[in-house]
Protein backbone atom coordinates (compact mmCIF):
# COMPACT_ATOMS: atom_id res chain seq x y z
CA UNK A 1 0.00 0.00 0.00
CA UNK A 2 1.34 3.43 -0.98
CA UNK A 3 2.13 5.75 1.91
CA UNK A 4 2.80 9.47 1.86
CA UNK A 5 4.09 11.02 5.07
CA UNK A 6 2.74 14.47 5.88
CA UNK A 7 3.93 17.01 8.47
CA UNK A 8 1.44 16.13 11.19
CA UNK A 9 2.85 14.44 14.28
CA UNK A 10 6.49 14.79 13.27
CA UNK A 11 9.03 16.15 15.76
CA UNK A 12 11.00 18.73 13.79
CA UNK A 13 12.62 20.38 16.82
CA UNK A 14 16.37 20.73 16.42
CA UNK A 15 16.31 18.98 13.03
CA UNK A 16 17.93 20.47 9.93
CA UNK A 17 15.14 20.39 7.37
CA UNK A 18 15.68 20.92 3.64
CA UNK A 19 12.44 22.22 2.16
CA UNK A 20 11.99 22.55 -1.60
CA UNK A 21 9.51 25.23 -2.62
CA UNK A 22 8.73 27.17 -5.81
CA UNK A 23 9.48 30.88 -5.52
CA UNK A 24 9.16 31.48 -9.26
CA UNK A 25 7.73 35.02 -9.23
CA UNK A 26 6.59 37.16 -12.18
CA UNK A 27 9.46 39.37 -13.31
CA UNK A 28 8.57 42.99 -14.15
CA UNK A 29 11.10 44.20 -16.71
CA UNK A 30 10.04 47.85 -16.54
CA UNK A 31 11.01 48.13 -12.88
CA UNK A 32 13.51 45.25 -12.69
CA UNK A 33 11.50 43.88 -9.77
CA UNK A 34 9.52 40.74 -8.96
CA UNK A 35 5.77 40.76 -8.55
CA UNK A 36 3.46 39.01 -6.11
CA UNK A 37 2.54 35.33 -6.32
CA UNK A 38 0.07 33.16 -4.44
CA UNK A 39 2.88 30.59 -4.21
CA UNK A 40 4.84 32.95 -1.99
CA UNK A 41 1.94 33.20 0.46
CA UNK A 42 1.22 29.48 0.58
CA UNK A 43 4.82 28.25 0.82
CA UNK A 44 5.39 30.76 3.63
CA UNK A 45 2.84 28.82 5.71
CA UNK A 46 4.86 25.60 5.40
CA UNK A 47 8.07 27.39 6.32
CA UNK A 48 6.50 29.20 9.25
CA UNK A 49 5.09 25.92 10.62
CA UNK A 50 8.48 24.21 10.39
CA UNK A 51 10.11 27.17 12.14
CA UNK A 52 7.41 27.26 14.82
CA UNK A 53 8.09 23.58 15.49
CA UNK A 54 11.77 24.33 16.11
CA UNK A 55 13.26 23.15 12.83
CA UNK A 56 16.42 24.62 11.36
CA UNK A 57 14.90 25.45 7.99
CA UNK A 58 16.99 25.45 4.79
CA UNK A 59 14.97 26.59 1.79
CA UNK A 60 15.74 25.42 -1.76
CA UNK A 61 14.00 27.29 -4.57
CA UNK A 62 14.35 28.48 -8.16
CA UNK A 63 13.56 31.56 -10.23
CA UNK A 64 13.26 31.32 -14.00
CA UNK A 65 15.33 29.13 -16.29
CA UNK A 66 18.84 29.61 -17.69
CA UNK A 67 18.81 31.93 -20.68
CA UNK A 68 15.54 33.67 -19.72
CA UNK A 69 15.27 37.27 -18.50
CA UNK A 70 13.67 36.18 -15.23
CA UNK A 71 16.60 33.89 -14.36
CA UNK A 72 17.79 35.89 -11.37
CA UNK A 73 19.32 35.61 -7.90
CA UNK A 74 17.03 35.15 -4.89
CA UNK A 75 18.18 37.97 -2.63
CA UNK A 76 14.97 39.96 -3.05
CA UNK A 77 12.97 36.74 -2.68
CA UNK A 78 14.33 36.35 0.85
CA UNK A 79 12.88 39.76 1.75
CA UNK A 80 9.52 38.87 0.17
CA UNK A 81 9.42 35.49 1.90
CA UNK A 82 10.28 37.11 5.23
CA UNK A 83 7.27 39.40 4.87
CA UNK A 84 4.85 36.47 4.61
CA UNK A 85 6.59 34.09 7.02
CA UNK A 86 6.64 36.82 9.64
CA UNK A 87 10.14 35.85 10.75
CA UNK A 88 13.67 36.75 9.61
CA UNK A 89 14.81 34.87 6.50
CA UNK A 90 18.57 34.83 5.98
CA UNK A 91 19.97 34.60 2.46
CA UNK A 92 23.08 32.81 1.23
CA UNK A 93 24.24 33.57 -2.31
CA UNK A 94 25.75 30.09 -2.61
CA UNK A 95 24.35 26.56 -2.77
CA UNK A 96 27.07 23.95 -2.26
CA UNK A 97 30.12 26.04 -1.33
CA UNK A 98 31.93 26.00 2.01
CA UNK A 99 30.09 29.22 2.82
CA UNK A 100 26.73 27.52 2.22
CA UNK A 101 27.72 24.49 4.31
CA UNK A 102 28.88 26.76 7.13
CA UNK A 103 25.67 28.82 7.00
CA UNK A 104 23.60 25.65 7.32
CA UNK A 105 25.74 24.21 10.11
CA UNK A 106 25.47 27.43 12.13
CA UNK A 107 21.66 27.54 12.07
CA UNK A 108 19.89 27.60 15.43
CA UNK A 109 16.46 26.13 16.16
CA UNK A 110 13.64 27.95 14.31
CA UNK A 111 16.01 29.94 12.07
CA UNK A 112 15.39 30.11 8.32
CA UNK A 113 17.97 30.20 5.54
CA UNK A 114 17.27 30.63 1.81
CA UNK A 115 20.00 29.32 -0.48
CA UNK A 116 20.73 30.71 -3.95
CA UNK A 117 18.66 29.89 -7.05
CA UNK A 118 18.96 26.11 -7.32
CA UNK A 119 18.98 26.31 -11.12
CA UNK A 120 22.36 28.01 -11.05
CA UNK A 121 23.64 24.43 -10.77
CA UNK A 122 23.84 22.94 -14.27
CA UNK A 123 22.97 19.47 -12.96
CA UNK A 124 19.67 20.60 -11.41
CA UNK A 125 17.60 20.39 -14.59
CA UNK A 126 19.06 17.15 -15.91
CA UNK A 127 16.23 14.64 -16.17
CA UNK A 128 17.38 11.55 -14.27
CA UNK A 129 15.98 9.03 -11.84
CA UNK A 130 16.12 9.51 -8.06
CA UNK A 131 19.10 7.14 -7.62
CA UNK A 132 21.13 8.99 -10.26
CA UNK A 133 20.27 12.39 -8.80
CA UNK A 134 21.26 11.11 -5.34
CA UNK A 135 24.81 10.99 -6.72
CA UNK A 136 24.73 14.65 -7.79
CA UNK A 137 27.01 17.14 -6.08
CA UNK A 138 23.92 18.98 -4.79
CA UNK A 139 22.58 15.96 -2.91
CA UNK A 140 25.99 14.64 -1.89
CA UNK A 141 26.83 18.04 -0.35
CA UNK A 142 23.57 18.94 1.39
CA UNK A 143 22.01 15.59 2.35
CA UNK A 144 24.67 14.70 4.97
CA UNK A 145 23.91 17.99 6.73
CA UNK A 146 20.15 17.38 6.92
CA UNK A 147 17.79 15.20 8.92
CA UNK A 148 14.61 15.53 6.86
CA UNK A 149 13.61 16.55 3.32
CA UNK A 150 10.27 18.31 2.86
CA UNK A 151 9.01 18.51 -0.72
CA UNK A 152 6.49 21.34 -1.05
CA UNK A 153 7.03 22.15 -4.73
CA UNK A 154 4.01 20.59 -6.45
CA UNK A 155 4.23 23.08 -9.32
CA UNK A 156 7.44 21.40 -10.53
CA UNK A 157 6.49 17.86 -9.45
CA UNK A 158 6.37 16.86 -13.12
CA UNK A 159 10.09 17.66 -13.45
CA UNK A 160 12.51 14.81 -12.55
CA UNK A 161 15.10 17.34 -11.33
CA UNK A 162 17.82 16.84 -8.72
CA UNK A 163 16.29 18.98 -5.96
CA UNK A 164 12.84 17.44 -6.54
CA UNK A 165 13.62 13.73 -6.36
CA UNK A 166 17.30 13.30 -5.43
CA UNK A 167 17.06 13.85 -1.66
CA UNK A 168 14.14 11.45 -1.20
CA UNK A 169 16.41 8.57 -2.20
CA UNK A 170 18.52 8.92 0.94
CA UNK A 171 16.68 11.20 3.41
CA UNK A 172 13.41 10.73 5.34
CA UNK A 173 10.92 12.54 3.12
CA UNK A 174 7.73 14.43 3.95
CA UNK A 175 5.16 16.28 1.86
CA UNK A 176 4.82 19.96 2.76
CA UNK A 177 1.45 21.67 3.23
CA UNK A 178 1.18 22.96 -0.36
CA UNK A 179 2.06 19.52 -1.74
CA UNK A 180 -0.44 17.90 0.64
CA UNK A 181 -3.28 20.18 -0.44
CA UNK A 182 -2.55 19.61 -4.13
CA UNK A 183 -2.37 15.80 -3.80
CA UNK A 184 -5.61 15.61 -1.83
CA UNK A 185 -7.43 18.06 -4.13
CA UNK A 186 -6.38 16.08 -7.21
CA UNK A 187 -7.63 12.86 -5.66
CA UNK A 188 -10.93 14.55 -4.76
CA UNK A 189 -11.44 15.95 -8.25
CA UNK A 190 -10.15 13.03 -10.31
CA UNK A 191 -9.80 9.65 -8.62
CA UNK A 192 -12.45 10.05 -5.93
CA UNK A 193 -14.72 12.43 -7.82
CA UNK A 194 -18.47 12.32 -7.23
CA UNK A 195 -20.59 12.32 -10.41
CA UNK A 196 -21.81 14.15 -12.40
CA UNK A 197 -18.20 15.11 -13.23
CA UNK A 198 -17.54 17.98 -15.64
CA UNK A 199 -14.28 18.92 -17.35
CA UNK A 200 -14.33 22.47 -18.73
CA UNK A 201 -11.60 23.14 -21.29
CA UNK A 202 -10.76 26.37 -23.05
CA UNK A 203 -7.88 28.77 -23.54
CA UNK A 204 -5.68 29.42 -26.55
CA UNK A 205 -3.29 26.45 -26.20
CA UNK A 206 -5.23 23.20 -26.65
CA UNK A 207 -2.27 20.80 -27.05
CA UNK A 208 -2.16 19.28 -23.56
CA UNK A 209 -5.85 19.90 -22.98
CA UNK A 210 -6.61 17.49 -25.81
CA UNK A 211 -4.43 14.84 -24.17
CA UNK A 212 -6.17 15.47 -20.87
CA UNK A 213 -9.63 15.13 -22.43
CA UNK A 214 -8.56 11.89 -24.11
CA UNK A 215 -7.08 10.43 -20.91
CA UNK A 216 -10.04 11.33 -18.68
CA UNK A 217 -12.61 10.00 -21.18
CA UNK A 218 -10.69 6.78 -21.82
CA UNK A 219 -10.39 6.10 -18.08
CA UNK A 220 -14.02 6.98 -17.41
CA UNK A 221 -13.10 9.78 -14.99
CA UNK A 222 -15.33 12.44 -16.51
CA UNK A 223 -18.99 12.38 -17.50
CA UNK A 224 -19.13 15.46 -19.68
CA UNK A 225 -16.58 17.75 -21.35
CA UNK A 226 -17.63 21.37 -21.94
CA UNK A 227 -15.58 22.94 -24.72
CA UNK A 228 -14.68 26.56 -25.44
CA UNK A 229 -11.76 28.62 -26.67
CA UNK A 230 -9.57 27.20 -29.44
CA UNK A 231 -10.33 23.61 -28.43
CA UNK A 232 -14.04 24.36 -28.82
CA UNK A 233 -13.44 25.63 -32.35
CA UNK A 234 -11.41 22.51 -33.14
CA UNK A 235 -14.20 20.22 -31.95
CA UNK A 236 -16.76 22.17 -33.98
CA UNK A 237 -14.59 21.77 -37.07
CA UNK A 238 -14.22 18.05 -36.28
CA UNK A 239 -18.04 17.79 -36.08
CA UNK A 240 -18.32 19.22 -39.59
CA UNK A 241 -18.96 22.91 -38.88
CA UNK A 242 -17.24 25.61 -40.92
CA UNK A 243 -16.00 28.03 -38.26
CA UNK A 244 -14.68 30.41 -40.92
CA UNK A 245 -11.45 31.04 -42.79
CA UNK A 246 -10.08 33.63 -40.35
CA UNK A 247 -10.61 31.40 -37.32
CA UNK A 248 -9.07 28.36 -39.04
CA UNK A 249 -6.13 30.47 -40.22
CA UNK A 250 -5.55 31.60 -36.61
CA UNK A 251 -5.67 27.97 -35.46
CA UNK A 252 -3.19 26.94 -38.16
CA UNK A 253 -0.80 29.81 -37.37
CA UNK A 254 -0.63 28.65 -33.74
CA UNK A 255 0.04 25.06 -34.78
CA UNK A 256 -3.19 23.77 -33.23
CA UNK A 257 -4.47 22.40 -36.54
CA UNK A 258 -1.92 19.58 -36.15
CA UNK A 259 -4.27 18.08 -33.56
CA UNK A 260 -7.30 18.03 -35.82
CA UNK A 261 -7.17 14.30 -36.56
CA UNK A 262 -6.92 13.51 -32.83
CA UNK A 263 -9.85 15.77 -32.03
CA UNK A 264 -11.90 14.27 -34.85
CA UNK A 265 -11.33 10.75 -33.54
CA UNK A 266 -12.14 11.82 -29.99
CA UNK A 267 -15.43 13.32 -31.11
CA UNK A 268 -16.25 10.19 -33.10
CA UNK A 269 -15.59 7.99 -30.05
CA UNK A 270 -17.19 10.17 -27.35
CA UNK A 271 -19.73 12.41 -29.11
CA UNK A 272 -22.27 11.87 -26.33
CA UNK A 273 -19.80 13.07 -23.68
CA UNK A 274 -18.51 16.20 -25.46
CA UNK A 275 -20.58 19.39 -25.37
CA UNK A 276 -19.98 21.75 -28.30
CA UNK A 277 -20.84 25.46 -28.31
CA UNK A 278 -24.26 26.16 -29.85
CA UNK A 279 -23.32 29.76 -30.62
CA UNK A 280 -20.14 31.80 -30.90
CA UNK A 281 -18.98 35.41 -30.68
CA UNK A 282 -16.70 37.28 -33.05
CA UNK A 283 -15.81 40.92 -33.76
CA UNK A 284 -17.31 43.00 -36.52
CA UNK A 285 -16.70 46.73 -36.73
CA UNK A 286 -15.44 46.92 -33.16
CA UNK A 287 -18.56 45.22 -31.78
CA UNK A 288 -19.37 41.76 -30.42
CA UNK A 289 -21.48 39.73 -32.84
CA UNK A 290 -23.00 36.37 -31.89
CA UNK A 291 -23.87 33.64 -34.38
CA UNK A 292 -25.54 30.25 -34.00
CA UNK A 293 -23.32 27.40 -35.12
CA UNK A 294 -26.01 26.40 -37.62
CA UNK A 295 -25.44 29.75 -39.34
CA UNK A 296 -21.64 29.46 -39.58
CA UNK A 297 -19.18 30.45 -41.01
CA UNK A 298 -18.44 33.63 -39.07
CA UNK A 299 -16.95 36.54 -41.02
CA UNK A 300 -14.35 37.20 -38.33
CA UNK A 301 -12.18 35.43 -35.77
CA UNK A 302 -14.18 33.58 -33.11
CA UNK A 303 -13.06 34.79 -29.66
CA UNK A 304 -15.76 33.55 -27.29
CA UNK A 305 -18.62 31.15 -26.77
CA UNK A 306 -22.01 32.78 -27.26
CA UNK A 307 -24.55 33.70 -24.58
CA UNK A 308 -26.77 30.66 -25.30
CA UNK A 309 -23.79 28.34 -24.86
CA UNK A 310 -22.67 30.04 -21.65
CA UNK A 311 -26.16 29.82 -20.14
CA UNK A 312 -26.48 26.16 -21.19
CA UNK A 313 -23.13 25.38 -19.59
CA UNK A 314 -24.24 27.23 -16.45
CA UNK A 315 -27.26 24.88 -16.14
CA UNK A 316 -25.01 21.83 -16.50
CA UNK A 317 -22.67 23.27 -13.87
CA UNK A 318 -25.56 23.75 -11.45
CA UNK A 319 -26.26 20.01 -11.52
CA UNK A 320 -22.63 18.88 -11.25
CA UNK A 321 -20.91 17.44 -8.17
CA UNK A 322 -17.29 17.71 -9.41
CA UNK A 323 -15.87 20.30 -11.82
CA UNK A 324 -12.37 20.47 -13.27
CA UNK A 325 -11.48 23.67 -15.13
CA UNK A 326 -8.53 24.17 -17.48
CA UNK A 327 -8.65 27.44 -19.35
CA UNK A 328 -11.33 30.10 -19.88
CA UNK A 329 -13.91 29.56 -22.65
CA UNK A 330 -13.17 32.92 -24.26
CA UNK A 331 -10.67 35.74 -24.76
CA UNK A 332 -11.78 37.42 -21.53
CA UNK A 333 -8.89 39.92 -21.53
CA UNK A 334 -10.86 41.81 -24.19
CA UNK A 335 -14.03 43.36 -22.72
CA UNK A 336 -15.98 42.36 -25.85
CA UNK A 337 -15.31 38.70 -25.23
CA UNK A 338 -15.46 38.13 -21.50
CA UNK A 339 -19.18 37.40 -21.30
CA UNK A 340 -18.88 33.65 -21.81
CA UNK A 341 -16.13 33.25 -19.22
CA UNK A 342 -17.94 35.47 -16.71
CA UNK A 343 -21.22 33.53 -16.93
CA UNK A 344 -19.50 30.15 -16.69
CA UNK A 345 -17.15 31.08 -13.84
CA UNK A 346 -19.90 32.77 -11.82
CA UNK A 347 -21.96 29.60 -12.21
CA UNK A 348 -19.06 27.54 -10.84
CA UNK A 349 -18.63 29.92 -7.90
CA UNK A 350 -22.37 29.64 -7.13
CA UNK A 351 -22.48 25.86 -7.46
CA UNK A 352 -22.19 23.36 -4.60
CA UNK A 353 -19.78 21.19 -6.61
CA UNK A 354 -16.15 20.63 -5.67
CA UNK A 355 -14.13 22.55 -8.27
CA UNK A 356 -10.46 22.19 -9.13
CA UNK A 357 -9.08 25.26 -10.91
CA UNK A 358 -5.94 24.96 -13.05
CA UNK A 359 -3.91 27.46 -15.06
CA UNK A 360 -2.75 31.03 -14.62
CA UNK A 361 -5.29 32.48 -17.07
CA UNK A 362 -8.11 30.74 -15.24
CA UNK A 363 -7.04 32.28 -11.95
CA UNK A 364 -6.62 35.67 -13.64
CA UNK A 365 -10.22 35.48 -14.86
CA UNK A 366 -11.48 34.64 -11.36
CA UNK A 367 -9.67 37.67 -10.01
CA UNK A 368 -10.90 39.93 -12.83
CA UNK A 369 -14.51 39.09 -12.05
CA UNK A 370 -13.87 39.56 -8.29
CA UNK A 371 -15.05 36.05 -7.49
CA UNK A 372 -14.05 34.96 -3.95
CA UNK A 373 -11.42 32.25 -4.15
CA UNK A 374 -13.05 30.40 -1.26
CA UNK A 375 -16.08 29.76 -3.50
CA UNK A 376 -13.94 27.28 -5.44
CA UNK A 377 -12.86 23.91 -4.07
CA UNK A 378 -9.16 24.27 -4.82
CA UNK A 379 -7.09 26.60 -6.96
CA UNK A 380 -3.91 24.83 -7.94
CA UNK A 381 -0.57 26.61 -8.04
CA UNK A 382 0.85 23.96 -10.34
CA UNK A 383 -0.86 24.29 -13.70
CA UNK A 384 1.81 22.34 -15.57
CA UNK A 385 1.93 19.56 -12.99
CA UNK A 386 -1.86 19.31 -12.83
CA UNK A 387 -2.16 19.16 -16.61
CA UNK A 388 0.53 16.47 -16.79
CA UNK A 389 -1.46 14.51 -14.20
CA UNK A 390 -4.69 14.96 -16.15
CA UNK A 391 -2.87 13.70 -19.26
CA UNK A 392 -2.08 10.48 -17.42
CA UNK A 393 1.59 11.20 -16.78
CA UNK A 394 3.35 10.10 -13.61
CA UNK A 395 4.63 13.01 -11.51
CA UNK A 396 8.16 12.20 -10.29
CA UNK A 397 7.90 14.70 -7.43
CA UNK A 398 4.80 12.93 -6.12
CA UNK A 399 6.02 9.41 -6.80
CA UNK A 400 9.13 9.99 -4.70
CA UNK A 401 6.85 10.73 -1.73
CA UNK A 402 5.25 7.31 -1.87
CA UNK A 403 6.66 4.68 0.47
CA UNK A 404 9.37 7.09 1.67
CA UNK A 405 12.15 6.63 4.18
CA UNK A 406 10.03 7.49 7.22
CA UNK A 407 10.96 10.05 9.85
CA UNK A 408 11.80 8.24 13.09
Amino acid sequence: METIQYMDGIDFKGKIVLVRIDLNLPYLRETDEFGHSKRLVEHAKTIRELSDKGAKVVVLAHQGRPGKTDFQRLESHADALEQYVGKPVRYCDEIISKQAVRSISELKDSEILLLENIRFLAEEEKENGAAKHAESILVRTLAPLADIFVNDAYSVAHRPHASIIGFSHILPTVAGRVMEEEIKANAHAIRQAEPPRLFIVGGAKPDDCIKAVSNLLEKGRVDLVLTGGVIGNLFLAAAGYNVGKETMLRIEEEGSADHFSTVKQLYADYEDKIELPVDLAFERGGKRVEIDVEDLPADGIVYDIGTKTAEHYAKLIKGAKTINIKGPPGYFENKLFRRGTEIVFKAIADSSAFSLIGGGHTLAAIQMFSLPEDRFGHITMGGGALLAHLCGATLPGVECLKNPILVK
